[in-house]
């Protein structure tokens, strides 16, 4: 008999001895940081079994860079309460780009405090400690972490429903093994320890100078209202120290192209506060690139078939139960108003609206695809800690499309949508993007909200999945991102810095057609129902807004420029020689303005820079003189000379060409 077992390494079978650990097997592997076992991230301590199948996780795939920045979590936490002994912890999961730890103390941290917290993780990273897993009982986590109050209310949680766990807490549920890793020094004392699930990375070590604290907030125990407000310590970590300052130079680039800040500059929108969180007004240049949008968005439609309709801003609250949107999302729907001893709900979606039209007289599959099509103002109750400029809103307009097909036809419908909606990403300068296939959570936390039977999701996933197979994109899965009446594509695109947006939907819907009774005569006479596939082209005309501002920088495409032709006079005598020019080109269209201002010239220029108009069209004796003007270009380069009628074909071309001065 072998003393020996095997295991199953890239492919290759190995004979190691018994208590051979995942780390023996990559020895060398610097890199290396966790070891997915069976298909399970484990520690690199983890004690393989025979016939285990082995793979090495880096940094350079999500998984480990997740447990990278985990840990980096706990040694912040770590930090924290060697600080402040009387600080009790949340929770402290890894999030995109970073990770946060969460904090029951009595004051809020300052950025000094922050800085202080950064040079002590420091320290605890340079000692090397090692995290070191084990495995306790309830009963004895409950009195090991008995002046942990929030970290034994998720032991009592770890018993119950799902629906009870802390999004990101460190606890199993449904009766899963309870583990604790301490953070032992090399000398072998215990240094911490905390309740976490891992796994781990081997020693603080792995963690280098490739981390940052980055900011402190307020947050909601468990997410909600009704619970204590903790304090949330943000921070980011990177395989290398290379890998965070790109980071933060990411993070400094965005900071200049935020949509608020350039809104405010160029004057677009604002958010009144005697008007309400997360709810914007446009002002008059704000309003030239949300005409434009619409106008291109609204002809699109009429040539893919769509006809346009038209539904009100409130509904009967019943509406939404027949269409089953309540109870799913009474949360993000403002509160019922009582009008003539009726409860009525301000809309949160238009597609119920649409169903009313279609059922209003009978259809007949000659009619199909039917396609409706309307700018609805829908208006959702975010919480006020999600919401952000016009990225995430409470009132916003929606380009909502809703087309009513056969089964037969439904794949011909999406690839239609498809086209449409990645030729306007084009036309808006996002030509680079991927799709997300969102589906139901077979058997996880949130399967009970998906209605429907399997047959159902399968054909209504199949269909989009071989549908989204053809255009040679990236499919990502999404699963459990489904909404609770069918699977969905969303198109996610990449700004101008590398970061990435939902912007286009389209959602295949089996279900409301049955809860609204809608039908269509077949041609055999029979009575059938359709398939109803939701379509969102901008998503929302506000988040498509706030992301063009951020990927453009402000300096939009001549087309969708508020002002696209600037005229700055060398003095004031060219004044009217400048403006007969703009108005010129005014009367074909392009949208002028001439800087009267007391300003000297130079000023004037750099005035005219600051405001990111594509064109710049200055005058003086000599363009006079000869019947012409001289542009200057957003990246300060100069043509002089330029004769009138050459310079207004010149400005018509660029914004015929959607081009980007």
């Amino acid at each position: 008999m072998s003393s020996q077992i095997s295991v199953h390494v890239a492919g290759d079978e190995r004979s190691v001895d018994p208590g051979t650990t995942a780390g023996e097997l990559f020895e060398g592997q610097r890199d290396v940081l966790v070891a997915r076992v069976g298909g399970e991230l484990r520690d690199l301590a983890h004690v393989l079994a025979d016939g285990d199948v082995v793979e090495p996780v880096t940094a350079q795939e999500q998984d480990g860079l997740d447990v990278l920045r985990h840990s980096a979590a706990h040694v912040l936490a770590q930090a924290v309460q060697q600080v402040n002994p009387d600080a009790k912890l949340g929770i402290g999961p890894p999030v995109r780009d970073g990770f946060y730890y969460d904090f029951d103390v009595a004051e809020p941290f300052t950025p000094e405090d922050l800085k202080a917290l950064e040079k002590v993780m420091q320290k605890i990273v340079n000692e090397g400690q090692t995290f070191v897993r084990r495995e306790v009982s309830d009963d004895d986590a409950l009195v090991e972490l008995k002046d942990e109050p929030y970290k034994c209310e998720l032991i009592g949680l770890k018993g119950g429903a799902a629906g009870d766990k802390a999004e990101g807490a460190d606890v199993e549920v449904g009766g899963a093994q309870l583990t604790i890793y301490d953070n032992v020094r090399r000398d072998g004392t215990r240094a911490w320890g905390d309740l976490c699930r891992g796994p781990h990375v081997p020693t603080t070590k792995v963690l280098g100078n490739a981390f940052k604290v980055m900011r402190s907030a307020a947050a909601y125990w468990r997410g909600s209202e009704k619970n204590p407000q903790l304090q949330r310590i943000y921070g980011t970590a990177w395989p290398t120290k290379d890998d965070l300052k790109a980071y933060l130079d990411r993070l400094a680039e965005a900071e200049k192209r935020d949509h608020r800040k350039l809104g405010a500059e160029l004057d677009l929108f604002s958010f009144p506060d005697e008007i309400g969180s997360g709810m914007a007004v446009f002002h008059p240049k704000g309003g030239v690139i949300k005409r434009e949008m619409e106008d291109y968005v609204r002809r699109r439609h009429i040539e893919e078939g769509f006809d346009y309709v038209g539904t009100p801003h409130i509904s009967k609250d019943g509406l939404f139960h027949t269409s089953g949107h309540l109870p799913y999302y009474a949360d993000t729907m403002f509160p019922p108003m009582e009008l003539e001893h009726a409860e009525y709900r301000l809309k949160a979606m238009n597609c119920p609206m649409h169903n009313l039209i279609f059922r209003s007289r009978g259809r007949s599959y000659r009619e199909l695809p039917l396609r409706f099509f309307e700018f609805g103002s829908v208006y959702r109750y975010e919480k006020s800690g999600v919401v952000h400029g016009l990225t995430r809103v409470r009132a916003m307009t929606q380009d909502d499309s809703h087309s009513y097909v056969t089964p037969e036809q439904a794949p011909a419908e999406v690839e239609h949508l498809l086209d449409f909606v990645t030729g306007l990403l084009k036309d808006f300068g996002l030509d680079d993007y991927y799709f997300e296939l969102s589906t139901r959570d077979e058997d996880g936390e949130k399967a009970d909200k998906f209605i429907g039977s399997a047959e159902q999701w399968e054909t209504a996933t199949r269909v989009l999945e071989e549908t989204a197979g053809k255009y040679g994109v990236d499919l990502v899965p999404d699963p459990g991102g489904a909404a609770f009446y069918g699977p969905k594509i969303s198109v996610q695109a990449r700004d101008a810095i590398g970061r990435t947006w939902q912007m286009s939907t389209i959602q295949y819907d089996f279900n409301q057609p049955e809860r609204f009774g809608l039908e269509y005569q077949a041609s055999d006479g029979s009575r059938q129902q359709p398939v109803m596939i939701h379509s969102a082209k901008f998503g929302s005309i506000e988040r498509f807004i706030g992301v063009l501002v951020e990927h453009y920088a402000g300096a939009f495409p001549v087309w969708l420029s508020p002002v696209q032709v600037l005229g700055v006079p060398v003095a004031d005598e060219y004044n009217d020689y400048l403006w007969d020019v703009l108005s010129q080109m005014k009367a074909k269209g392009i949208r002028v303005e001439l800087d009267e201002s007391d300003d000297r010239f130079p000023k004037k220029i750099r005035n005219a820079s600051k405001s990111k108009v594509p064109f710049i069209l200055i005058a003086g004796e000599e363009d006079r003189a000869a019947g012409a003007v001289s542009f200057r270009y957003r990246d300060g380069s100069q043509k002089n000379g330029v004769p009138v009628a050459d310079a207004v074909a010149e400005v018509l071309a660029a914004v015929e060409s959607r081009a980007q001065v």
